[in-house]
């Protein structure tokens, strides 16, 4: 006899404008015990520092978590010239100063360095894992650990304002993995006057956008009204928000269902899909399947809880 799940089946995304303070785990609990979901994860950790787009799937929404996580971010942060700190923000022990300061001219001539595909050093505060072991808990514990420079893409990099001279203001869009406060450090150093990260905000993560973004402030207020649960639901985004860069292809109720079962379907005729690769099948609005397209054959991937 199988478990009974706890919680309610709710499936889709919620855009959480996540507030400084909270952590990713903590504001994934809170949201999954608002709606009391069955389950729920996030796509994007961010520090608990930053503030913004924090993309959280409930229920089967958590199966398209990887194709959010690897969709490009979109970043507004604030630089502190003159101190480098120990995890490359304002949480951080300071551990190198300068006397220096940019002027718009050099930054400006230095942003290009930053474009495109360039090797980045994670900080030593990271999730990277080192021999199973998070970079940060080794660094909590006084222990400096090499990190390798990986490949990351920086698709935009500029300077929108400098208040005074001892801090800029940027805003960047780039691909997975890239940390922004690794930029404020390496920017300091090539300019020569250090830096680290004061403030931090995602506005992006692939399609989940900071002006569809709810607050914990305006979820619990849906939580809180005598509505049976409508205004919570209002919120939930549908799960094919996290599929946008991926095929859709229509499917009838009956190749709905063999998909649903974990068997192919090969398309004939005009409905055959002419081009390969990744795809999610709809059957009247329903998501039924994560698949492959090959030569006019749908092969589910993953499949979704289809019902006729």
């Amino acid at each position: 006899m199988s478990r009974r799940k706890k919680g309610n089946p709710i499936n889709g995304w919620i855009i959480l404008d996540k507030p400084v303070g909270m952590t990713s785990t903590q504001a994934v609990g809170k949201v999954r015990w608002l709606f009391q979901a069955q389950k729920a994860g996030h796509a994007g950790t961010l520090d608990p520092l930053a503030t913004g787009v924090l993309p959280i799937a409930l229920g089967e929404a958590t199966k398209t978590v990887p194709y959010a996580v690897d969709g490009a971010k979109a970043y507004e942060f604030t630089v502190r010239w003159g101190a480098e700190t120990d995890t490359d923000d304002a949480e951080g022990r300071v551990i190198a100063t300068s006397d220096v300061r940019p002027s718009r001219a050099d930054i400006e001539a230095l942003l290009p360095e930053f474009h495109g595909e360039i090797m980045q050093v994670p900080p030593q505060f990271s999730a990277i894992k080192i021999q199973g072991e998070r970079a940060y808990d080794l660094a909590r514990s006084g222990e400096t650990v090499a990190l390798e420079p990986r490949p990351v893409q920086i698709d935009r990099l500029e300077l929108v304002d400098m208040p005074d001279a001892d801090t800029s203001v940027f805003e960047a869009e780039c691909g997975r993995g890239t940390y922004v406060r690794a930029l404020a450090r390496d920017m300091g150093q090539k300019l020569g006057c250090k830096g680290h990260v004061t403030q931090l905000r995602r506005t992006r993560v692939a399609a989940f956008d900071i002006d569809r973004s709810v607050t914990v402030d305006e979820l619990e207020a849906a939580h809180d009204a005598q509505d049976g649960g409508a205004a919570l639901a209002a919120h939930l985004r549908p799960i094919e928000l996290a599929l946008a860069e991926l095929a859709e292809v229509s499917v009838t109720q009956q190749d709905a269902a063999r998909l649903a079962r974990g068997q192919s379907v090969l398309m004939r005729g005009r409905d055959a899909p002419i081009a390969s690769g990744e795809a999610y099948a709809i059957c009247k609005g329903s998501l039924v399947a994560l698949c492959q397209m090959e030569r006019g054959e749908i092969i589910p991937i993953r499949v979704f809880t289809y019902r006729q």
